[in-house]
C-alpha cells in the first residue's frame, strides 16, 4: 500500500530529556518503516551563530502537518504551536502518559484542553500515531475582519500599572480593542483565541516578570496567542519590562521598556501600522492633483465666513434651544461658536418672510462713548434708569427701523400696511436723526444724549441728573407713541427675534469694569421689558443676547437674580462633536457629503503623532474651542502645503503646534488682562518652570509676575478656569475645567479634598511655547 508523503515538524521542551528521546525514537522507527514521513525537530536546527527562531519558521512553514509535545508547559514550544496554527497547518498535540500532569496550571491556562491531545508511553505508541496522521482539518482561519475593534489585548491577571498604560494609550490612540479578560474569564479557549486574533487587524502582547502573580499562566497564553498573531501575519506587539523573561523563540520580536511611559511609542508604532491596514482594507477614491493643496477648512473666525458657514454649521442642543425662544442668553467662552450660532440663527429666521430679525452687533467705540460722555453726568441711583431707558428705547426704535426698512417696497403693493407703516415712518423719522448702520445710529443716540446733558447742566456744576430728568431727556420723543405702533405693526408678522451680539466688544483693554456688567444688566433688563409688553399684547417676540462666559460670571456675582437667567451654554465637552465640525468642513470638493471623519481624516493626515491618535491629539491641545482646533489644523496644513506634502506629517504636526502655541499664550495674556483689569505679563513667567507645579510652586510662579497677594487666587482660578492649567489628584490623569463640566465648584472641591496630594498640571497646548 501506497503511503502518500508527508513532512511533519515535531516540537518539543529539551526538558524532561525522556520526551526528547521518545520521539527521536520514534523518528528512527518511522524512517526506517515508511520513508515517505519524513519528521524534523527544532534540535536539527540548531545551527551555531543563528537565530534558532529562523529556521524553525521556516521549517514549520515548509511542513505538512506540525507535532508538539506538551508534556511539560514550555513558552517557546506554545509559540510555536500559536504560529503553526496562525500558518493554517493541522497540528496535533502529544502528552507522555509516563510523567504526572501539573493539571492545575493547564486547567488554568485553558489553551490546551480546548485544543485536545494525544497521549503516549513510548517511541512505538508515539510512531503510531504519527502514521495516522493527516494534514486534513486544520482549524478554520476567518478573513473577515473586526474594523470597530481592530486590535486584539491579552490582559494581564492583575491590572499592573504597564497594562494601565496599555490600554490607556490604545484609547488614547482612538482605536477601539477588545480581548481576554482574565477577570472576566477564567480560562483562555484556544477556539475563541484564534477567532479573536483571525479578526484583528494588530494584537498585543505583554509579558509579566516571573516573580509575578500567575506569570508562568499568562506567559504561556501569551506565547500562544503571539504565535498565532505572527503566524497569521498581524502587527504584533510582544512586549517586557527590562530583565523580563525573553523568551527565546520571540527574541528578535519583543520589545522591552524600562518604565511604563516607554509603553507610549511603542503602541504608536503598532497604532500606525494598524491604521495604514484598515485604510488599505477601505481606500477612499484616488483624488485628483494634490489635494491639501486646494483643501480648505474655513477661517476660525465666524465673522470671516458669514458666506459659507452656513454649509458646514453643527446644529447643536444649544442651538435649537435658542431656535425655539426657549433662552434668552448665550454664553460662551472666546472661540466657542457664539458668532457662528448669531450668524446661523440669524439666517433661519430670517428665510421665513413673515419674520422680523434685528440684528444688533455694536462695533466698540459707541458703547465707550456712552461711558464715558454719559454716565459721569448721573448720580449713582440714576445710572440702571438711564441705561435701561436708553436700551429700551434703542431697541424699540431699532424694530421700527427693521421694519420699515423689510417692507419699504411692499407697503406700496400691499394696501393693509400703507397706513400703519407710514405712521410708524413718520414717529420714527422724528426720533432718529441719523441713518446708516446700527452702529452709527447707535453714536448718534449717545452724542445726542451727551449734548443734552451738557446743555442741561454746566460743566463745571457738581449736580447730578435725577431719575425724572433722565426719562425726559431719554423718551423726549415719545417713546410709548412708537411702541404702540411697532405692536400695531406687528399683526402683520409673524415673529420678531432681537438679536444683540459683540457687547464685549466695547471694552477697554484694560479690563472689564463696574459700569461694563452695569450696561449688561440694564440691556439684559431692557430687552425684558420690551419682550414682555410684545408678548402681552400676542405677539410671538424673543431678544437674545450673545455674551463671553466670563462677563456673565461677573453679571451673576454683581445681580444674584441672573443666576437664574433662561442661557444655553456653549461649552464644548465632546470631542466627538468636534470632529463631526471639522468633517463638515472637511468633507467638500467633490468628497460624499457622507463620509466618515475617519476616511477623510486619513487622506489628509498621519495618522498617529506621538502615539496617539492625531485628531484626538489636537483636540486635547484645543482647550475643547472650535476656533483653537481650526487653528491647530490650519497652522499644520499650512506648513504641508508650504512644502507641497501630500498630506500633514510629524514635521509639520510639530510646526504647527508650536505656532498655535504661541497664539494661546498671547490670548491667555489678554484674557487675564480683561479680567484683572490691568495688563499683566503672568502668563510669560511660566517659561522653562516644567509642566507640572505644587501649591506652593504655583503660587511663587504667580507672585512673580507682579500678581498682588490679595489676588493670587482670584488669579489661580483663573488659571484654571482658562484650561491653562488643569489638576493632577494622586497620580491620576489630569482634569482640567472641560473635563469636570465647567463646573468650577466641582474642581475646587476636588482640589480642597486632594489636600497636599494635589498638583497643579500646565496644559500640554502651552508645552511648545513655554517649556
Amino acid at each position: 500500500m501506497m503511503v502518500e508523503k508527508r513532512s511533519i515538524f515535531y516540537a518539543y521542551p529539551a526538558a524532561p530529556p525522556e520526551v526528547s528521546q521518545t520521539v527521536r525514537g520514534a523518528q528512527a522507527r518511522l524512517r526506517a518503516k515508511i520513508p515517505a514521513i519524513s519528521i524534523h525537530t527544532w534540535e536539527e536546527n540548531d545551527i551555531a551563530g543563528r537565530p534558532l527562531a529562523d529556521p524553525i519558521f521556516v521549517k514549520i512553514s515548509e511542513a505538512d502537518i506540525v507535532f508538539a509535545d506538551i508534556t511539560a508547559l514550555n513558552f517557546n514550544v506554545t509559540f510555536e504551536i500559536g504560529y503553526a496554527i496562525g500558518l493554517g497547518k493541522r497540528v496535533y498535540l502529544t502528552r507522555s502518559k509516563v510523567f504526572q500532569r501539573s493539571s492545575e496550571i493547564a486547567n488554568k491556562i485553558g489553551v490546551f484542553d480546548t485544543l485536545g491531545y494525544l497521549e503516549y508511553s513510548n517511541e512505538n505508541d508515539l510512531s503510531d500515531l504519527i502514521e495516522s496522521s493527516s494534514a486534513t482539518s486544520p482549524i478554520p482561519l476567518s478573513s473577515k475582519i473586526n474594523n470597530k475593534s481592530p486590535i486584539y489585548v491579552l490582559q494581564t491577571p492583575v491590572a499592573s500599572q504597564a497594562m494601565l498604560a496599555i490600554t490607556g494609550r490604545i484609547k488614547k490612540a482612538r482605536i477601539q480593542f477588545k480581548g481576554f479578560l482574565p477577570q472576566e474569564e477564567a480560562r483562555l479557549s484556544a477556539v475563541k483565541a484564534v477567532e479573536d486574533v483571525s479578526a484583528a487587524h494588530g494584537v498585543v502582547v505583554p509579558l509579566l516578570p516571573t516573580d509575578y502573580q500567575d506569570a508562568e499562566i499568562h506567559n504561556i497564553r501569551a506565547a500562544f496567542v503571539a504565535g498565532l498573531a505572527v503566524g497569521m501575519d498581524k502587527a504584533t506587539l510582544i512586549l517586557q519590562p527590562t530583565g523580563g523573561p525573553t523568551p527565546l523563540d520571540v527574541r528578535d520580536l519583543v520589545k522591552t521598556y524600562r518604565h511604563p511611559d516607554d509603553i507610549g511609542d511603542l503602541i504608536g508604532e503598532l497604532a500606525l501600522d494598524v491604521t495604514e491596514r484598515l485604510q488599505a482594507a477601505d481606500p477612499l477614491p484616488t483624488l485628483k492633483g494634490n489635494f491639501l493643496s486646494e483643501l480648505s477648512i474655513g477661517d476660525p473666525t465666524a465673522e470671516n465666513e458669514l458666506q459659507t458657514l452656513t454649509e458646514y454649521y453643527v446644529r447643536t442642543d444649544q442651538f435649537g434651544r435658542a431656535s425655539r425662544g426657549e433662552v434668552n442668553m448665550v454664553v460662551g467662552r472666546k472661540g466657542a461658536g457664539k458668532t457662528a450660532l448669531f450668524w446661523q440663527l440669524t439666517n433661519q429666521k430670517r428665510s421665513k418672510v413673515t419674520n422680523i430679525v434685528v440684528d444688533l452687533k455694536p462695533q466698540g467705540y459707541q458703547l465707550i462713548r456712552l461711558k464715558e460722555d454719559v454716565l459721569d453726568f448721573l448720580a449713582e441711583g440714576a445710572r440702571v434708569h438711564l441705561i435701561t431707558a436708553f436700551f429700551e428705547y434703542v431697541l424699540y426704535l431699532e424694530i421700527a427701523y427693521k421694519l420699515l426698512e423689510k417692507d419699504k417696497e411692499r407697503h406700496l403693493r400691499e394696501h393693509r400696511l400703507y397706513d400703519s407703516y407710514q405712521k410708524l415712518n413718520e414717529l420714527y423719522q422724528g426720533a432718529v436723526a441719523e441713518e446708516g448702520d446700527f452702529s452709527e445710529r447707535l453714536l448718534s443716540l449717545s452724542q445726542r444724549l451727551a449734548h443734552e446733558f451738557k446743555s442741561k447742566k454746566s460743566a463745571e456744576s457738581d449736580q447730578r441728573l435725577t431719575a425724572a430728568e433722565v426719562t425726559e431727556l431719554v423718551h423726549k420723543n415719545n417713546i410709548r407713541a412708537i411702541r404702540d405702533q411697532i405692536s400695531n405693526y406687528l399683526e402683520f408678522k409673524q415673529g420678531t427675534w432681537v438679536l444683540f451680539d459683540n457687547l464685549d466688544k466695547g471694552w477697554s483693554a484694560q479690563g472689564i469694569g463696574a459700569e461694563d456688567v452695569l450696561i449688561l444688566r440694564c440691556l439684559i433688563d431692557a430687552a425684558r421689558k420690551v419682550q414682555r409688553e410684545l408678548q402681552a399684547e400676542k405677539h410671538e417676540f424673543h431678544c437674545i443676547v450673545f455674551v463671553r462666559n466670563d462677563v456673565y460670571q461677573l453679571l451673576v456675582e454683581r445681580s444674584a437674580d441672573y443666576g437664574k437667567e433662561s442661557r444655553a451654554v456653549l461649552d464644548w465637552s465632546d470631542a466627538d462633536l468636534l470632529r463631526e465640525m471639522l468633517r463638515r468642513r472637511l468633507v467638500r470638493d467633490g468628497i460624499p457629503a457622507d463620509t466618515t471623519f475617519e476616511r477623510i481624516w486619513s487622506q489628509i493626515c498621519l495618522s498617529h503623532y506621538e502615539g496617539e491618535e492625531t485628531s484626538q491629539y489636537f483636540i486635547d491641545r484645543s482647550l475643547m474651542r472650535p476656533r483653537n482646533l481650526l487653528k491647530i489644523v490650519g497652522h499644520s496644513l499650512g506648513f504641508a502645503v508650504n512644502l507641497n506634502r501630500p498630506k500633514i506629517e510629524d514635521a509639520d504636526i510639530e510646526k504647527g503646534l508650536r505656532a498655535y502655541s504661541l497664539d494661546l499664550v498671547t490670548e491667555a495674556d489678554q484674557e487675564l488682562t480683561d479680567i484683572l483689569g490691568w495688563e499683566t505679563n503672568l502668563i510669560y513667567h511660566f517659561i522653562g518652570e516644567g509642566t507640572e507645579f505644587s501649591s506652593g510652586d504655583l503660587h511663587r510662579i504667580v507672585s512673580s509676575g507682579g500678581i498682588p497677594d490679595s489676588d493670587v487666587e482670584r488669579t489661580i482660578e483663573f488659571l484654571l478656569y482658562f484650561g491653562f492649567v488643569g489638576v493632577r489628584i494622586r497620580g491620576g490623569e489630569p482634569k482640567y475645567i472641560y473635563s469636570v463640566g465647567y463646573d468650577m465648584k466641582m474642581l475646587n472641591v476636588l482640589i480642597v479634598k486632594a489636600g497636599t496630594d494635589v498638583a497643579y498640571v500646565l496644559n500640554p497646548a502651552f508645552h511648545p511655547a513655554l517649556t
